[in-house]
């Protein structure tokens, strides 16, 4: 296991560690989406960012959970020859 790990498992036990991680729980799964894209299009942040007119940091930022604008997320599905879905779902863990 990774020092990372090790760590996040450890401030796991801690519930205000726990509560501010899940809070970030949606900017997490599309920073991994995001991620998964790219790699599925075999691009690296450089080429993704070439194809998007923007720089590789600016990849790195969105991919480390930056929140992007729907035109950005529209430009990273056109570049990784994807189809952008944006969908709301009942949330059954909230439902009264």
């Amino acid at each position: 296991m990774t020092k990372i790990n090790t760590l996040h498992t450890k401030w796991m036990q801690d519930k205000a560690y726990q509560e501010a991680y899940d809070a970030l729980e949606d900017e997490f799964a599309l920073a991994a989406t995001l991620i998964e894209a790219r790699s599925r299009a075999g691009l690296t942040q450089g080429e993704l960012a070439e194809r998007m007119h923007t720089t590789q940091s600016a990849v790195a930022r969105i991919e480390g959970g930056h929140i992007p604008t729907i035109r950005t997320l529209e430009k990273i599905a056109k570049a990784t020859n994807s189809r952008l879905k944006i969908s709301f779902e009942p949330d059954t863990a909230r439902a009264p």
